[in-house]
């Protein structure tokens, strides 16, 4: 028997009752089948609702072949009449990020000839994919008219055409359809087969924003946000703008040209210190013992500042400079000699230190998880 759908009559149900029709174990908890359900299950690219059945939690919601299975945290007696109640707020927000999306996905279709081919709603937001690229401003387009259409208050509604209504509707779908087919209608703005609960005027979305986007697939990926997620993500904004106009005791408005002057400061000061370090190394290099045999080195500097003690140090001794930078089990190091090809040394330091790296015959560079202990008893 299949399940009956209550969330098609009426998305905005929010608790209800229904015969337990079966319960088993599975893993992570029970499958329970009711006779009727409100919640929407896991389908077209939208998670599932969560809730409550009997004082159980609902966890997940699948269908199979009609039949709406849902997984509870605990077991219900079949044959009971159990109270069910859905996380509203979740259920809600899904709602109208869902809309939202179909407005921007028509009028992205209408104008620009799009086709919508990927979707996700969930926990973390809403994604969708566009086959064609489009730019910045052309979203921005999208964006204020999808908020036009919010402004306007159209209505949203839900139905079944028969196949012969079908044949004679232009409405987007990603696949080819003929039977069964639910056409979600935004008023004079899409046509969309799709299987899950919306709002029933635009203007329960409040706000629609387009938050980001990158190409993707020759087309590109955007990230939207309505209703209540818009208001909950511009909370977190202001609240993170405000925190940098403090630390800055900038105006909020003029945070970025503050920031650009701070990162100006700091490169200022990263050249000074790059050139104090360079000249104390310089300084340590000219200082360098001349040597029969290996010279082993330790500094705290980039690339650039080991090379500076290993060329200086490779010609004050007869074997091999080693510098190394960082600590037990993650150094990184610089080595060079005038009497070993390093090529071949550095294939004999990989076991014992656990080395990786290469480079060319006088110079070599990389990695070993070597101890300092390890490292003095194998350079002597």
């Amino acid at each position: 028997m299949k399940t009956a759908k209550l969330y098609y009559d009426d998305a905005f149900l929010r608790e209800f009752e229904a015969e337990v029709v079966s319960c088993g174990e599975t893993d992570g908890g029970f499958a329970v089948v009711l006779d009727r359900t409100a919640f929407f299950p896991e389908e077209g690219g939208q998670t599932a609702d969560t809730g409550t059945l009997g004082g159980v939690r609902v966890l997940d919601v699948r269908e199979r072949d009609g039949v709406i299975v849902h997984l509870t945290d605990g077991p219900l007696s079949p044959g009971n009449t159990v109270a069910g109640a859905l996380d509203w707020a979740e259920r809600f927000r899904k709602m109208q990020n869902h809309t939202a999306e179909h407005i921007v996905s028509g009028l992205a279709h209408a104008r620009y000839g799009c086709d919508n081919v990927g979707f996700h709603l969930g926990a973390d937001g809403c994604t969708f994919d566009l086959n064609i690229e489009l730019t910045r401003p052309q979203l921005d387009e999208l964006e204020d008219a999808a908020n036009a259409v919010v402004w306007d208050d159209r209505a949203v509604t839900a139905r079944f055409p028969t196949p012969d209504e079908l044949k004679s509707l232009d409405y987007r779908a990603k696949l080819a359809l003929t039977e069964g087919v639910r056409i979600v209608t935004v008023e004079g703005v899409d046509n969309c087969a799709c299987c899950a609960p919306h709002v029933r005027r635009t203007g329960q979305l409040g706000a629609v924003k387009l938050l980001d986007f990158m190409r993707h697939r020759g087309g590109v990926r955007i990230w939207l946000k309505a209703g209540a997620d818009a208001l909950a993500d511009y909370r977190a904004r202001y609240a993170a703008t405000a925190a940098v106009s403090a630390l800055l005791n900038t105006p909020q408005a003029d945070i970025a040209a503050g920031t650009e002057r701070l990162i100006a400061q700091r490169d200022g000061l990263r050249a000074e210190l790059d050139g104090y370090v360079r000249r104390a190394l310089e300084e340590r290099a000219a200082a360098l013992e001349p040597t029969a045999g290996n010279m082993t080195l330790y500094c705290d500097a980039d690339d650039a500042g080991m090379r500076v003690l290993a060329n200086a140090g490779m010609e004050k001794c007869g074997g091999v400079c080693a510098v190394f930078s960082g600590a037990d089990g993650a150094y990184r190091f610089v080595m060079g000699s005038r009497t070993r090809d390093m090529r071949t040394f550095a294939k004999e330091i990989r076991e014992p230190l656990r080395a990786r790296g290469g480079g060319q015959e006088r110079m070599i560079s990389g990695k070993c998880e070597a101890t300092r202990a390890e490292i003095e008893a194998y350079f002597g």
